[in-house]
């Protein structure tokens, strides 16, 4: 077991492109509003461009300036690749391998630099970034409690469900902090204005929050640092 902040949250989504670099922005942001040094530790990624020869992560890039630590952005993403495609498939386009070791290990380096490390996964549970790794694999060996971040949007309560089941059948069943309902566009469906209310009722005892869009804080949650816990 790699040697790791004691506290800490891990970002996943029910899917990819659901807003989870968002998300776990604004609660990077509420934490050091709180007086909490923050860690991110996005362990891999794809999709990346190309600055000056260099690979770069745009969602890092993010992590890093809501967490005020853009030094140390090789730490924040250790692993990166160019290709849009699960990141062990952009690897091999590469020539590359995932460094399964480095998922691991890569958050060792803020074991002392934060009082909480939040850890942001690529896509869904179930998402491969191995052959054999998942993001639920890595969660689960990590030990952190989820947040699930979930697109407000027609079909939201049965990929929200279906992450919540993911969470309890595999591995170390997986304790969830909160599910995010997030207002990724404008509102295109009636399920829209009912998604927050079903999801509090079929998610229970897990607590459900909604953020808006362009929002700047995250509302409802007034302690991400007790909600993290400790491993």
């Amino acid at each position: 077991m790699p040697r790791r902040p004691e506290r800490g949250l891990f970002i996943a989504g029910t899917s990819t492109e659901v807003g989870k670099t968002f998300v776990a922005a604004l609660i990077a942001r509420s934490l050091r509003a709180q007086g909490h040094r923050v860690g991110v530790y996005k362990p891999v990624a794809s999709g990346c461009r190309t600055n000056r020869a260099v690979l770069v992560s745009d969602d890092a890039v993010r992590l890093a300036e809501a967490a005020d630590c853009l030094d140390d952005l090789e730490d924040v993403c250790p692993q990166r690749f160019a290709a849009p495609l699960a990141p062990y498939i952009a690897a091999r386009a590469e020539g590359k391998q995932i460094d399964e070791d480095l998922l691991l290990q890569g958050i060792e380096v803020w074991s002392d630099r934060c009082d909480i490390v939040l850890v942001e996964g690529a896509g869904g549970l179930m998402s491969p970034i191995t052959d054999q790794v998942y993001n639920a694999t890595l969660a689960g060996e990590l030990g952190y409690p989820l947040v699930i971040v979930a697109p407000n949007e027609l079909g939201v309560i049965n990929q929200a469900l279906q992450t919540l089941i993911t969470a309890k059948a595999v591995g170390e069943d997986l304790p969830v902090a909160a599910v995010i309902l997030n207002n990724l566009h404008e509102a295109t469906d009636p399920s829209c204005q009912s998604n927050l209310r079903e999801l509090k009722s079929h998610c229970s005892p897990v607590s459900v929050y909604e953020v808006a869009r362009d929002a700047t804080e995250l509302s409802g949650v007034t302690d991400w640092y007790a909600l993290a816990g400790s491993c």
